[in-house]
């Protein structure tokens, strides 16, 4: 199904046509100044939950750890933990430069590791 997309405009001249609500759902997109936009004129937004448009979606952070399941046949070789970490700790450096904080970083990689069962 489209997706329509609506525009700090578009929340304008829907104001301006006498509307004060919208229903967004799954097929309807707010730009972040729409969303804003609304907020100022008073324009209800009608939606399962209060989230902003940037706001990222984090399912992951509220689901239960998934166990990995064992493979049959000839498991392939894995690197120890310290090494991938260690791995993953320079790739994102490499990728974000000094934009993260590496106490930070070292918190989500054991999360992360301990979240897809790895010891």
């Amino acid at each position: 199904m489209p997706k329509t997309f609506y525009t700090e405009r578009d929340i304008e001249d829907l104001f301006a046509r006498g509307g004060h609500s919208l229903v967004v759902g799954d097929d309807v997109v707010l730009t972040e100044l729409a969303y804003e936009k609304a907020r100022q004129l008073g324009v209800q937004l009608l939606q399962p939950n209060d989230t902003p448009p940037a706001a990222p979606v984090r399912p992951y952070l509220s689901q239960a750890p998934v166990a990995l399941k064992p493979q049959v046949g000839t498991p392939a070789p894995t690197p120890r933990l310290d090494e991938l970490k260690v791995r993953v700790r320079e790739a994102v450096k490499a990728r974000l430069g000094t934009q993260i904080d590496p106490a930070l970083l070292d918190q989500i990689i054991e999360r992360v590791a301990s979240q897809i069962g790895l010891k």
